[in-house]
């Protein structure tokens, strides 16, 4: 019983950043994208790349463990490019990595899934509308289509990939998982 009630006390003094997030079971996979999108949104503007522990942290609820763990392994792959170069050269990949478009995506709409039991990819309408310059007109949105691949594990389904659909000139393309491996592969 004590035991029970000390370690009760060490997690409720734990500070609430160093908490882990838990997200409940997800069993429709549109949810699991839009409760996806629901953290990424907040995160659109404040710096590109891959994310930070912090953004991590706040993600790692609603994404696999694949996709979790290839953004920690990249993560230190940027680290160790860093240190070596010692800060000569920006990061190896810049901008929003969660979206086709550098400057992500302002909102979203999640399609009709498709799914086999184990995976499911959901089509994306994503659309990115810039704050207009002051005193001029507003800017006309920029809108495209990405592909959230899901994974359906023990939690539920969670995301484990994105699908770059939009084949803008100066976009991500590809998927967002062999960015990730290009960026371990070059600073092992």
């Amino acid at each position: 019983m004590k035991r029970v009630l000390l370690a009760l006390a060490l997690v409720l003094a734990a500070p609430a950043a160093a908490q882990i997030p838990v997200a409940p079971a997800i069993g429709d996979p549109a949810a699991a994208a839009n409760a996806f999108y629901a953290v990424y949104g907040p995160q659109v503007g404040k710096g590109g790349g891959v994310p930070d522990a912090g953004a991590r942290l706040r993600y790692s609820a609603v994404l696999s463990p694949r996709l979790n763990q290839q953004l920690s392994d990249a993560a230190a792959a940027q680290r160790r490019l860093t240190a070596k170069v010692k800060n000569a050269v920006p990061p190896m990949l810049e901008g929003d990595i969660f979206s086709s478009l550098f400057e992500g995506a302002t909102a979203w709409k999640v399609g009709a899934c498709q799914s086999d039991g184990a995976t499911a990819r959901c089509p994306v309408a994503l659309s990115y509308s810039p704050p207009p310059p002051p005193g001029r007109p507003p800017v006309k949105p920029a809108n495209w289509n990405d592909t959230v691949v899901l994974t359906n594990g023990p939690q539920g389904w969670k995301v484990d990939d994105v699908i770059y659909d939009a084949g803008f000139a100066f976009g991500n393309t590809g998927r967002l998982s062999a960015m990730l491996r290009m960026v371990v592969a070059a600073n092992p």
